[in-house]
């Protein structure tokens, strides 16, 4: 019936039924919405950090493709001759 259509990482529903009570059971009812919400703040803290890297390195891309190969080419000076 349900327990054959609720497949999470190969758990049944009985069995995460079971876990949910024991954490409710270790951390109490008030103590799960403080963890979720820190669980959250930490997800998005996360995803700020990947977009931040993202940002950054699409930045060094643009400033590389915006060198001209003339630029990157180091020019010398003839030394010039005392007349």
């Amino acid at each position: 019936m349900f327990t054959s259509q609720l497949l999470f990482f190969g758990l049944g529903a009985q069995e995460i039924l079971i876990i949910a009570l024991v954490v409710l059971l270790l951390f109490g009812g008030k103590k799960i919405p403080e963890l979720m919400k820190g669980l959250g703040r930490g997800v998005k803290s996360f995803k700020e950090g990947l977009n931040e890297v993202d940002e950054t390195v699409s930045g060094a891309v643009n400033e590389a493709n915006k060198v001209t190969p003339d630029d990157a080419v180091v020019k010398e000076e003839k030394p010039k001759k005392d007349e």
